[in-house]
């Protein structure tokens, strides 16, 4: 975490409701979710929050003469000096609202990056951070961004003191961009590297995936005794975080916590983040983390889902759905959900705080790893002695019988390892 010894920064969130907008989400729970994001950057004060609601977007100004006067008077009124508008804004309406109301301006796509900005810890995240937000700012630094007083606030883009100015014109930005995509091919062949590495030896990776602030980040140090930030704080693990664990049952695995999904998240960050979450495309199985006492938790699933699909997730890969959470549930509510799941072989219902429900999850795994585990024989003379030892360090030799002319290993291995074990020495070695 990077450190912030600056003045708060007092912002007030306001959620458009646009009645036009067939495919808007419940009003209440989006400003709630707006001003959680608002609260994950630091040395910001929500002064307070507003839900507008808006027959249709004005192209100039976004809200109406009568509504623009209201919140101006609002505003003045509580010192505000940065607005958080939870949907998006476009240049002309945000230089047109920050002329009226004398206040920065921020959209929700702006919100999501300044805190991807503070969150980031790679290097790789890092990079791609601030090429997401070249590329949105793009568009609106020639004419929307030049007027701004840019002394002012504490935020990481959107200013502060002895912050640099963003570059004057889109040519310096595209050079910027140039320079960021040369260092960030470097850093990217470093971590195909470490993932070709890591494909020696193949232990199945199990992805957390959910939408932000489900609890993945807190399920994740249960299971592999991790110290990774979990707060209740959206987007409190951005850059994913890879343990290997021992399951109960001998299987060894690679759990990854990843960066939590959220709606409308910015389509620059969804490409900018996809070499982040290769760890998922790679996922064996794919555990999809749920705030089960969410009251969004159906749309919040949707969300996740359209996600996954647009990164490329394969159909073939298993997935359970993991319903955290349950102790904040009343016990009715607790014992239908655990009907439905004794139901359905794909759901599960814990509580990562309390370790309610972590064994049978453990366990529902293990089941999953263990249906394509392929027993068979294999022989190899004793001057194989690499892939010998390759067998061993897999764990997958029951037992080993010498002979004259090698040894002949009994082996219980999954189809990974298997075609892991025959590109790496040979087909003619199995002889199964």
């Amino acid at each position: 975490m990077k450190s912030h010894d600056v003045t708060p920064t007092r912002a007030w969130v306001l959620h458009p409701d646009i009645k036009s907008d067939h495919d808007r989400r419940p009003g209440e729970p989006a400003l709630e979710e707006a001003v959680s994001l608002a609260a994950a950057l630091p040395n910001l004060e929500v002064a307070g929050a507003t839900l507008v609601p808006l027959p249709k977007p004005q192209p100039g100004k976004l809200f109406g003469k009568g509504k623009l006067e209201e919140l101006k008077t609002l505003f003045h009124d509580h010192e505000v000096e940065l607005v958080l508008i939870d949907g998006p804004v476009t240049p002309v309406q945000q230089r047109n609202l920050e002329k009226e109301w004398k206040v920065k301006i921020l959209d929700r796509t702006g919100l999501i990056l300044e805190i991807f900005s503070d969150r980031a810890a790679t290097r790789e995240g890092v990079l791609q951070v601030e090429m997401a937000h070249l590329t949105y700012q793009r568009t609106r630094l020639v004419r929307a961004w030049t007027h701004l007083e840019r002394q002012r606030g504490g935020l990481g883009f959107v200013g502060g003191p002895g912050e640099t100015q963003i570059e004057a014109d889109r040519r310096a930005i595209d050079e910027q961009l140039v320079r960021l995509r040369r260092q960030l091919d470097k850093v990217v062949k470093t971590r195909s590297l470490h993932r070709a590495a890591r494909a020696k030896v193949p232990f199945p990776i199990v992805a957390l995936v959910g939408y932000t602030n489900a609890g993945k980040s807190t399920l994740f140090n249960r299971l592999t005794g991790a110290e990774v930030m979990a707060k209740d704080m959206l987007f409190a693990t951005l850059d994913p975080t890879m343990r290997s664990i021992k399951l109960s049952s001998g299987v060894y695995i690679i759990l990854s916590d990843t960066v939590g999904f959220i709606s409308d998240l910015p389509t620059e960050l969804v490409a900018a983040f996809r070499a982040t979450l290769e760890e998922v495309l790679e996922a064996d199985i794919i555990l999809h983390v749920r705030d089960i006492s969410h009251p969004a938790t159906e749309e919040q699933a949707e969300d996740v889902e359209k996600i996954l699909e647009s990164l490329g997730i394969s159909e073939d890969t298993p997935q359970l759905e993991v319903w955290n959470k349950v102790d904040l549930i009343d016990a009715d509510d607790r014992k239908a959900l655990g009907k439905i799941a004794k139901r359905n072989d794909n759901i599960l219902t814990i509580s990562a705080i309390t370790g309610q429900g972590l064994d049978e999850l453990v366990n529902r795994v293990s089941t999953h790893l263990t249906r394509d585990i392929i027993e068979g024989e294999i022989h190899l003379p004793y001057a194989d002695g690499r892939a010998r030892a390759w067998l061993f360090e897999q764990g997958v030799v029951e037992r080993e019988t010498q002979r004259e002319d090698g040894s002949l290993f009994h082996l219980r291995w999954n189809a990974k390892q298997k075609a892991q074990f025959e590109k790496s020495f040979g087909i003619s070695h199995s002889a199964e």
